[in-house]
C-alpha cells in the first residue's frame, strides 16, 4: 500500500510507523485515520512484525486535528458526518477508530513521542503499551479549551492509565502541560534526549522479542487491556486457566523450559496467525452504536 500521511518501515523484526505530514505537525487527518487502521492490519497479519513503534516525523509528534478550515473546522465536520451512509456514520470518530485499532491489535505497541503531542496527537497513543518522550515537549487534552469533548476513546483510556482526579484535571484544565508532569504522573514511562529516544524505544522493543513469545505476548495483551474493564477477579481466572491449559501443550512452552533449564536464550517458533489458543479470542466484540 502506498501511504501519504505515514511512512512504513520494517527493520529487524520491528515496524516503525512514522506520521509524516511534517509541514503541518503531523496534524491529523481523515486520510491519516484510514491510513493508520490499515497499517496496523497489514501489521498484525505479518508474523515477521513483533512490536511496533509510533513517532513522527520533523519536530512534532502529532499536533492533534488538522484546523486549517479555521473555526468552522468543526462545523464542516459534523456536516461530513450529516452527509454519510448510515454504515458509514457507525464507524464513529477517527480517533476513536485508531485506538479501538490498536486496542484490538496482538503484538506491542510503543510511542515514541518526539515532540509537541495535543488533542488526538495524545489521545491516539492511550491504547499504545506504553510512551516514552522527549524532556520538556508540550502535551495537552485541550478538548475542552476548544469547546468539544475528549475523543479517540479518551474517557475510557485515560483514567485508567493515570487515576480519575489527574485525568479530570487536566480535561476541565485544557491546559497545555510539560512531559515531566506526564512522567510524574504516570502517563509516560522514561524521558529521553532526541537523539536517544528511537534507540530507546527500539531496546525495549528487542528486549520484548529476545525474551518473549510471540504468542505470550498477544495473549498477555489483550488479558491485560481487557481485564481493566472485567466485573470480578475470576473473569482473568478463567482466561488464564484455559491459556495456560492450551499453552502448556505447546512448541515454545517446551523451547521456553527447554532453554531455561539450558541456561541460554529462547527460540522461539510459534506465530500469532496460526498459533494462538482456539478459544481466542474469548470476548464478543460489540458494535458501535450511534446515539
Amino acid at each position: 500500500m502506498d501511504y501519504e500521511t505515514l511512512r512504513y518501515d520494517v527493520d529487524g523484526r520491528i515496524l516503525t510507523l512514522t506520521l509524516n505530514r511534517p509541514e503541518r505537525m503531523n496534524a491529523f487527518t481523515g486520510r491519516m485515520c484510514n491510513e493508520l487502521i490499515a497499517a496496523f492490519d497489514r501489521a498484525d497479519a505479518d508474523d515477521d512484525v513483533k512490536v511496533v513503534i509510533v513517532t513522527g516525523a520533523g519536530k512534532a509528534f502529532c499536533a492533534g486535528s488538522d484546523l486549517a478550515s479555521g473555526g468552522d473546522t468543526w462545523g464542516k465536520h459534523s456536516e461530513h458526518l450529516a452527509s454519510q451512509s448510515d454504515a458509514e456514520r457507525y464507524l464513529g470518530d477517527g480517533g476513536g477508530r485508531v485506538t479501538r485499532r490498536i486496542f484490538d491489535f496482538n503484538k506491542p505497541v510503543i510511542a515514541a513521542i518526539n515532540g509537541p503531542a495535543v488533542g488526538v496527537g495524545l489521545t491516539m497513543t492511550l491504547a499504545m503499551d506504553m510512551r516514552l518522550s522527549v524532556p520538556n515537549t508540550k502535551l495537552g487534552f485541550v478538548f475542552a479549551g476548544r469547546g468539544i469533548l475528549p475523543e479517540a476513546c479518551s474517557t475510557w483510556f485515560l483514567p485508567r492509565l493515570v487515576g480519575i482526579s489527574k485525568a479530570l484535571e487536566w480535561s476541565y484544565s485544557a491546559r497545555v502541560f510539560r512531559a515531566e508532569e506526564g512522567l510524574q504522573a504516570g502517563l509516560l514511562r522514561s524521558l529521553h534526549e532526541p537523539e536517544a529516544l528511537l534507540p530507546a524505544a527500539r531496546g525495549l522493543a528487542q528486549e520484548f522479542i529476545d525474551n518473549a513469545s510471540a504468542v505470550s505476548i498477544a495473549m498477555i495483551r489483550q488479558m491485560m487491556w481487557r481485564m481493566l474493564g472485567a466485573p470480578h477477579p475470576i473473569d482473568a481466572h478463567e482466561v488464564d486457566s484455559a491459556g495456560i491449559a492450551a499453552l502448556g501443550k505447546s512448541a515454545d512452552a517446551k523451547e521456553g523450559i527447554t532453554a531455561f533449564l539450558e541456561k541460554r536464550k529462547p527460540a522461539f517458533k510459534d506465530r500469532v496467525s496460526k498459533d494462538m489458543p482456539a478459544f481466542f479470542p474469548w470476548w464478543q466484540d460489540r458494535p458501535f452504536r450511534k446515539l
